[in-house]
């Protein structure tokens, strides 16, 4: 202990430490796997851990803040949490399993314990509505240890079992042999469900259900409300059912959808939730300072337009994503599932976009992409929204003694490009593919590479005295820029624009008039009917990870000159001519009536491309920050492959200036300038100072690599950065 006294800890917090670890010592997680729930910092209860590693960790990271009360560890906070009373137990024998199935104690904990001695009516305060009375006397009862001095209940074993019969895929007939074993080893009068089905009913009680919905097989409708009772699908006379061999009928397709309102409802039936849902309205920052959706224009813009709603701190406020992943292996026949995650923004950064508080809302079934007709399936959500503001649902919250009526709203949607047109209805694809610029915008087709461009688009957005906007040849030849930027249309604009197109969930979609030339609408987004959508200043938003991606791949590849990949082809060279007076770079011809390709300022020669994978193969990034880029490297043909969103937002943002140093200065500073400026956007904390210089930055960084880079590689992706200054 000597050795940690000269890193300038003070004796009384050592001796607060073995203190620590000598208590952690006596509890069960310790007697049964030699491992302690690690209160550090960075760990937050979360990890399990040896003691030496425990030791080491707390004295390099402090204990996690505010945890004055090891409330994680056993003991009880005189502020008592109706949730955090009961702590059940557990046994394996393999350690790795052990702390997993810690994980899920924690979870029963969190969600489903209960103090038997909690008495609302002798608190002096509001007692529950008669739903949450009816609520956590379900869980008291549930909760009863099995008998005195035992760690298990009626409820953790069923959410155990629950628990196993998800993670290992085990039928339900071997779940119900294995509890009739339980019976046969036990005390029969102990009080365990007697078959998977009781105990999956108990479960049930507690109100966080799923829905299981019919829909079309061809995405068409669904089987809800007024239609459920169809046996065909009323727009493409596809039946409802199919008989199996026993005669039955069942669903040719379903969807599962878990209702919103009860999760809600149990952020404030939990103490280590209910006090963190007024974070966003006790804890303000300082006036230009970013680091909380509360803190951007679009939250206060709300709360200006709806004081009621933002009078009740308690209020909800919700975020919207969602996304396409194939379930099954890569060998698999295709299949796209697609989730739907709703998020409540009023938790404080560290919390809000952790796994507890991000629900999954439905899962879209497959096997094809839901495109257009993902509306259909948002109708139950859209229907527990209206709900959610226009009339509100009564909820108890726990951390202060009282019922209110909870109101919410969705704030905005959070998606990567593809996505965002499914979930607006301006298709993001064509001519007219920037949601921002729509009709105004002055992409073209290439001549040669027959791909759309936004080369030369983005003079525009510059001062109207800036020297680039009168360069004859360093852009498009023979040409000036005197126009102004496309104007930005508020939410009542788009609805006039909008109101008079069909619904997908009432009709068919079809191409409306116009379409590809005139606008690129599709449909009138289902969200539409939401009362307050068009007062939202940012209704739909933009994954920066997945246009940094984009942006990378396209850089990286054409710098390195990758086969394939890079945006700096034969057909973009041919391109040249048409558009640009870069004769350096047009294609040459040679003696036998061929052409070949020079070799341009802005990529590597093979020597350089070799360095430049060796430099990356040999990197040892810290711990968490990066997977292991090595791995990426093919020294063969000098590239990398299979970076992850992740992996490349790290190398954008910290690697790529230093891996394209050996550029010359003129195609190195734009090209760092670019990676900087995604470092700032993906910044914790914002300035307004920050992103009024920002604004400014993009549209001179942009057009630097118009008069570096060909026409073909200005595709939207290099586009949508300049919707920032928006």
């Amino acid at each position: 202990m000597t050795n940690f006294g000269r890193m300038g800890l003070r004796p009384e917090f050592v001796e607060g430490v073995i203190g620590f670890l000598e208590y952690a010592k006596t509890l069960d997680p310790f007697q049964r796997s030699g491992m302690i729930k690690c209160p550090c910092n960075k760990c937050q209860c979360l990890n399990y851990e040896k003691p030496d590693a425990v030791e080491l960790h707390i004295y390099r990271n402090g204990f996690k803040k505010e945890y004055t009360v090891w409330t994680s560890h056993g003991e009880i906070d005189n502020n008592f949490d109706v949730f955090q009373h009961y702590v059940p137990g557990e046994s394996s024998s393999n350690v790795n399993s052990n702390a997993q199935n810690y994980r899920i104690d924690d979870m029963v904990q969190d969600a489903f314990g209960v103090h038997s001695d909690f008495d609302f009516a002798n608190q002096g305060e509001e007692a529950p509505n008669v739903e949450c009375k009816i609520f956590f006397e379900q869980l008291e009862s549930a909760s009863r240890p099995l008998y005195e001095g035992s760690p298990h209940s009626q409820l953790s074993i069923a959410v155990r079992l629950l628990s196993i019969k998800s993670d290992w895929s085990v039928p339900q007939g071997a779940m119900d042999s294995v509890i009739d074993l339980i019976h046969d080893l036990v005390d029969p009068n102990l009080e365990i469900p007697d078959n998977f089905y009781k105990a999956k009913r108990l479960v049930s009680k507690l109100g966080m259900s799923s829905m299981r919905i019919h829909c079309c097989e061809n995405g068409c409708m669904l089987y809800y409300k007024d239609d459920i009772d169809l046996e065909s699908c009323k727009f493409c006379g596809k039946c409802h059912y199919k008989q199996t061999a026993s005669g039955k009928k069942v669903p040719i397709k379903a969807m599962h959808y878990l209702p919103l309102i009860p999760r809600l409802k149990r952020l404030y039936a939990s103490n280590r939730s209910a006090p963190h849902m007024r974070w966003h309205h006790e804890h303000r920052r300082p006036p230009g300072v970013m680091c909380h959706p509360s803190d951007g224009e679009a939250w206060k813009h709300f709360d200006r337009t709806y004081p009621l709603f933002a009078a009740e701190p308690r209020n909800i406020r919700l975020g919207l994503c969602s996304d396409g992943f194939t379930p099954h292996s890569v060998s698999a026949a295709p299949y796209s599932c697609w989730p739907v995650f709703v998020t409540p923004y009023n938790l404080p950064p560290e919390m809000c976009m952790t796994s507890p508080y991000i629900f999954l809302n439905c899962v879209i079934p497959g096997p094809r992409n839901p495109k257009v007709l993902i509306d259909v399936y948002l109708q139950p959500l859209i229907d527990e929204l209206k709900q959610l503001w226009v009339q509100g649902v009564e909820t108890f919250d726990v951390s202060l003694k009282q019922n209110f009526n909870l109101r919410a709203a969705l704030m905005c949607t959070i998606n990567d490009f593809p996505a965002y047109g499914m979930l607006s209805g301006w298709m993001t694809a064509g001519k007219l593919a920037c949601p921002y610029c729509m009709e105004n915008t002055k992409s073209f087709t290439l001549k040669h590479g027959r791909k759309n461009s936004l080369f030369d688009c983005h003079r525009q957005f510059l001062p109207m005295d800036h020297e680039f906007r009168s360069m004859k040849n360093a852009f498009r030849k023979n040409s000036v820029e005197q126009g102004y930027p496309p104007p930005i249309l508020t939410g009542e604009q788009v609805w006039e624009r909008v109101q008079n197109f069909p619904k997908v969930a009432k009709e068919q979609p079809y191409k409306f008039d116009g379409y590809g030339v005139a606008h690129n609408w599709t449909k009138q987004s289902i969200f539409w009917e939401l009362p307050y959508w068009k007062d939202n200043l940012l209704r739909h938003n933009l994954d920066v990870m997945h246009i940094e991606k984009n942006y990378f791949d396209n850089l990286f590849n054409t710098v390195m000159d990758v086969t394939g990949k890079t945006k700096d082809s034969v057909k973009a060279r041919m391109d040249l001519p048409e558009y640009c007076r870069r004769k350096e770079l047009w294609l040459q011809e040679k003696q036998n009536n061929k052409f070949f390709k020079p070799k341009a300022s802005y990529s590597f020669t093979r020597d350089q491309k070799r360095k430049i994978c060796e430099w990356v193969e040999q990197l040892k990034m810290p711990a968490g920050h990066a997977s292991n880029l090595g791995k990426c490297v093919d020294m063969e043909h000098g590239k990398l492959h299979c970076m992850k969103s992740h992996d490349c937002h790290v190398f954008m943002e910290t690697l790529l200036p230093v891996a394209f140093s050996g550029l010359p200065d003129r195609i190195w500073k734009p090209m760092t300038e670019i990676s900087l400026f995604f470092k700032d956007l993906c910044s914790n904390t914002l300035r307004e100072d920050n992103l009024v210089q920002m604004d400014q930055n993009i549209p001179v960084i942009t057009n630097k690599l118009e008069k570096i880079l060909p026409p073909g590689f200005f595709d939207v992706m290099e586009h949508l950065p300049m919707d920032v200054s928006f």
